[in-house]
Order: structure tokens, then sequence, then C-alpha cells
């Protein structure tokens, strides 16, 4: 044989032993079915709770499909929100899908939406095309732990009775007393909130009135928060004014005790006057201002004044703290805990004095506008106001 031939010969040999070796290799990995996961979104419930992860796959086979597992932290922490798992899960042959198991820890507390995720890996006779599964632990509480730490002031006052009161002890907030406004028109000031009448916005909790500040995306906006007014329900003109409140802070947050003439309908904004009672910018979380608009209805922020007044120490986020007003014919006095910050009256205010007729309240916490600021990479969220109560004292 000679050299030409005997290569020929070597070649013919290879190519049917490479092909008789294939007949014992596994299924080329193209012909192999495909697995997915899906992802599963619940309520977290107030006992623990199972989410239950489907594998599934792209078509039958005739051989055991194996796969392994393993749950992989994101914003959920193991053993906090969800019970670690991992392993290896067997579809039996033909079958076409399995079940995965995660245990999910219930809780009282509200907190934000968490998520974790479920990841496949080593598969034996398939391919993996999705191999990540998120698993979403939506929020149901409302209760939020309230600390009862600070300043605290009288149920009466000598010389004074009760007019009207919201303790707040409920498990819904009255709606014979308050209404939501909704929206996110930037309310004048290029707002980035969208205020809504959801009880992840505004809620009762232990006592307490909650008003929360969220990032998120909603009907178009990146922030929600709530809006609340007495507009039409709670109407006063003069007494003594006190409402408890714990504040939020950061970049671009803007709560707000506030106060708007009944007859801004009629005669539009600042010509109705305002009262703010307690406003605090974000960035400055120990200094809150008091202040007073007014003038020609369009008119803008050029006719107010007021005062600022600061902390000796720590931020008004750490403890409850009172902001009151004694509202008095042609006379108003601004308080923090009792101590007098500014006082204005009629004859410190040229054009038309407003405020001696009768105003309404507003709560709010708006996200960024052209006074705070707007939100960066330091605000955190969720932000919350606190009330403990309002109380509203007439003159007998």
């Amino acid at each position: 044989m000679n050299l030409t031939n005997f290569f020929s010969t070597l070649c013919i040999a290879l190519l049917i032993w490479s092909c008789g070796d294939k007949e014992t290799d596994d299924p080329n990995p193209t012909d192999l079915p495909r697995l997915n996961i899906s992802s599963i979104t619940l309520f977290e419930g107030d006992e623990n709770n199972v989410f239950s992860f489907k594998i599934a796959t792209s078509a039958a086979f005739d051989q055991a499909i194996k796969v392994d597992y393993t749950t992989e932290e994101v914003t959920a922490a193991e053993g906090t929100d969800f019970v670690s798992n991992s392993g290896t899960i067997t579809i039996a042959p033909t079958e076409r899908e399995a079940f995965i198991e995660v245990e999910i820890v219930g809780d009282t507390i509200k907190e934000s939406d968490e998520v974790f995720k479920l990841v496949l890996s080593n598969p034996v006779n398939a391919t993996i095309f999705e191999s990540e599964g998120i698993g979403t632990i939506r929020n149901d509480d409302t209760f939020i732990f309230v600390p009862e730490d600070g300043y605290i002031t009288p149920d009466n006052y000598t010389g004074y009775s009760l007019a009207w009161a919201d303790e707040f002890e409920g498990t819904s907030i009255n709606t014979s007393d308050w209404t939501h406004e909704l929206g996110n028109s930037g309310w004048g000031n290029n707002e980035w909130q969208y205020y809504t009448n959801r009880t992840e916005n505004s809620f009762i909790s232990d006592g307490s009135l909650v008003i929360e500040a969220k990032e998120e995306n909603y009907n178009g906006a990146n922030y929600t928060s709530a809006r609340m007014i007495t507009q039409n329900k709670q109407l006063f003109r003069f007494g003594r004014i006190d409402i408890r409140a714990i504040l939020p802070e950061g970049q671009g947050i803007w709560p707000a005790l506030w106060m708007l003439g009944t007859n801004i309908s009629d005669i539009g904004w600042p010509a109705c006057g305002e009262i703010d009672i307690m406003e605090l910018v974000g960035h400055e979380p120990g200094k809150i201002h008091g202040t007073a608009h007014w003038g020609a209805q369009g008119q803008g922020y050029s006719n107010n004044a007021g005062n600022a007044y600061q902390l000796q120490s720590g931020k008004f986020s750490d403890e409850y703290h009172v902001f009151s007003i004694i509202w008095e014919p042609d006379q108003m006095t601004w308080m923090v805990d009792d101590n007098v910050y500014f006082v204005l009256g009629n004859a410190d205010i040229q054009e038309s004095y407003p405020f001696n007729e009768e105003f309404f309240f507003i709560f709010n916490i708006a996200v960024g506008g052209n006074w705070p600021g707007y939100p960066d990479a330091s605000t955190q969220f969720p932000q919350r106001m606190i009330v403990d109560y309002i109380r509203v004292f007439e003159k007998n």
C-alpha cells in the first residue's frame, strides 16, 4: 500500500469511528428543552407565607431534567424577609413543570415593597432560557413604630374651650374632617410628587396620622405623597392651635402644616391669606419656618413675613415637637414647644389684612420645588410626617 492509499484508509476509519461514537453521546444541546422560571408578586401577610416559583420546560423530554437553584438577596433580607432556599429540583420524564417554594416571613410592620431572586444553574438534559425569577414582597401593613418622646401640650387651657381636635385614634382617616387633594400639577411651585389618597401615602398607625412620601413611578410621576385638607369641613377663626408632629428630612423634602382662607375660591391666592404654622426644608432638618402670605390675587410670594426657629441640638425628625399659633383679632403669634419666635399684627401689613376671616387646615409633604430644591442621591425614601394630634381651642 502506498502512502496516499494509507492516509485515505486512515481518514475513512476515523470518520466511521467518529460517527459511531456520536450514537452514545448526550443529545445535542440545541435539541434540549429550555427552562424558564416565573416571577411572583404577592402581599407579605401577617403570618409566614409561601411563594411558589414555577419551573417550566419548552418541551417534554424522555429523561429526567435536573437544575440547581438558590435564593439571593436584592432588597429583601434572608432570615428577616424570606427563608433562604437552595438545592436541586427534578422534572420527571415527559413532565413539563415543577415548583420551588420559598417561605416568606410575615409581620405587621409597614415597610417598603422588597425583592429577592431565585436563580437557576447547572442544568442536566436541558438548557436555561430564563435563569432568574423575581419575588416581590408587597407590603400590606400600616403599623409603624412611633416613639413617644418629645414635647407635649395639655388638652385644656384656662380661658379656652376645645373647639375641635383630631387625636387620630381610629383605624382610618376620618373623612368627615379630611379630604385628599389629588394630582401632580406642580402646585404652583414646580413640585415633583403625585398626591394620592392611597393608604400607602396616608394612614393611621398606633394613634397617629402618617403622611408618607415615596419614591415610585405613579401616573407618570417619580414620587408620591399625600395632601389632606379640612376645606368645607373644619373651618376656624381665632383661637390657639397645637399640632404635635415628628417631621421628615432630606434634600428636596418639604413638609408643611398650614392654613388657607376659606374664601380662596372667590378671591384667589394670596388675597385669601395663608398661615404657615410650620414649614421645613429637608436639607435643614433642625430649622422650621413660620410665615404669613397676603396680597392681591395672583401677586405671588412678594407680600409675606415670617421667622425661623432653630433647635439648639438635634433634628425635628428625632422626636415630637408642638407647633402652635395663638390667633387673635389683628394679631398672630407663632410658637415651637411654647417658645414664641414670631409675632405678626395688622399694623405690620400695609395692604388689606386677611387673617380675621375663617381658614381651613392643610397637611402635606411636597417633594421638590423652587424653594426646597429637588431630591438627590443623599435623599432617602420613604420619608414620613407623623402627627400625634391637632387641637383647636377657642376663647370662652
